[in-house]
């Protein structure tokens, strides 16, 4: 029975696309099967506050895989919103002969999909893609419970290849207006350590605050990376809070990027006002070559699974 009330879920169609809205008393996401498994809207309805950023483009139907062997592809459809990044983050990589596009393979994938859980108590939906280019298998679990204001997605890559491995896993969390806004702050645990980009690791990482500040708009654009997190997780306070919290065995860094208005040529022109909090197993943002060549990509041997967990919950 279709309900109205409580944890609820509805296939719907944004742009020609498969999409899902999981909706309970306190907030809406909505993900898109046919591109990603996506979150372009995670809405909190007691504030009206949606915290996912959209680009000024809006949402594009992805280009086939053998399309996006570059930067440009991604950005061309990057409508915004949260990406699942694997099994290559930042720029276009080859590895082992596959060429691997800007935050490729499944960004840009159409997943199936399988419904776990449909009650007034819970809803569940899970995902899967096989990826084209690299014989892995990846799976994310979507789980919103009634009365609560968190997202639970819990995720799994397996290796399908009798070979091991590499790849990098990340969460493209990006935020922006009307949850972000300038003075909203940053908080991380204490200890954590700022890594200026680069191409290797600097093992001198500066010590990070424990409170950075979001700044106003026409700021220079900006990546570092944070480490050294015991446990996994980031706070924003705006008109709303926000607690992120994830796996740090599996995704040791936190990229942070930002990208505020100063940028006016291609592709941002001026008008993107965004932050991206990151959570990844590898650094930098140079690709999986890269990150082989520093030690910091994940191996999977054959056959092998990892999983993590995250959880996103607005703070009111």
């Amino acid at each position: 029975m279709r309900r109205n009330w409580a944890a609820r879920l509805r296939e719907i169609t944004i742009e020609g696309m498969r999409a899902l809205v999981l909706e309970n008393e306190r907030l809406r996401v909505t993900v898109l099967a046919d591109k990603g498994g996506d979150v372009v809207e995670f809405l909190h309805k007691p504030s009206d506050t949606d915290l996912v950023w959209l680009s000024p483009q809006g949402l594009r139907r992805p280009l086939p895989p053998q399309a996006a062997d570059d930067v440009g592809a991604f950005v061309d459809h990057y409508e915004g919103g949260w990406q699942e990044v694997f099994p290559n983050g930042g720029a276009p990589s080859v590895y082992r002969g596959a060429r691997l596009a800007q935050h490729g393979e499944v960004a840009g994938l159409p997943w199936s999909v399988e419904v776990l859980t449909d009650t007034a108590r819970e809803v569940a939906v899970r995902l899967a893609v096989r990826t084209r280019r690299l014989p892995y298998r990846v799976e994310k679990t979507f789980r919103l419970a009634s009365g609560t204001a968190a997202l639970e997605v819990e995720g799994r890559v397996t290796n399908e290849a009798p070979v091991a491995l590499h790849a990098m896993w990340g969460h493209h969390l990006a935020f922006g207006r009307p949850f972000l806004r300038p003075g909203a702050r940053i908080r991380v645990p204490e200890g954590v350590r700022v890594i200026p980009h680069a191409t290797s690791i600097d093992p001198r990482g500066r010590r990070a605050e424990e409170l950075f500040t979001v700044p106003p708009p026409g700021s220079p654009s900006e990546i570092v990376y944070l480490t050294g997190f015991d446990t996994g997780w980031y706070e924003v306070a705006s008109q709303v809070g926000l607690r992120v919290e994830w796996d740090a065995e599996v995704m040791p860094y936190l990229w942070l990027w930002q990208e505020l208005g100063a940028s006016t040529d291609w592709p941002w022109w001026g008008a993107a006002y965004v932050v991206g909090l990151e959570p990844f197993s590898s650094m930098p943002t140079d690709g999986l070559s890269a990150a082989v060549d520093n030690g910091t990509a994940m191996l999977l041997g054959p056959a092998q699974s990892r999983t993590s967990r995250l959880r996103v919950e607005v703070i009111a």
